[in-house]
């Protein structure tokens, strides 16, 4: 990978210039690391949720109402 650093006037490291083609990759990894982040996040609460349906249709739980629901986010 040609990647090249930009040193301030004392040689330090301040900035980094590399080819567009691995920016744009750089960006497509992060796309989906935020995706997969956002899955995961989900995937608790979605297990909850069918949980909580068994237990319903097992008449172990109570049904909530839509509106205790939607009042509860």
């Amino acid at each position: 990978m040609n990647i090249q650093y930009i040193t301030d006037t004392k040689g330090r490291k301040s900035e980094v210039q590399l080819p567009l083609k691995y920016w744009e990759q750089i960006q497509k990894d992060l796309e989906e690391l935020d995706r997969l982040r956002n899955k995961k996040l989900f995937m608790p609460e979605l297990a909850e949720a069918v949980e909580e349906k068994k237990l319903i249709m097992e008449c172990k739980k109570q049904a909530r109402k839509a509106e205790d629901f939607i009042s509860g986010l």
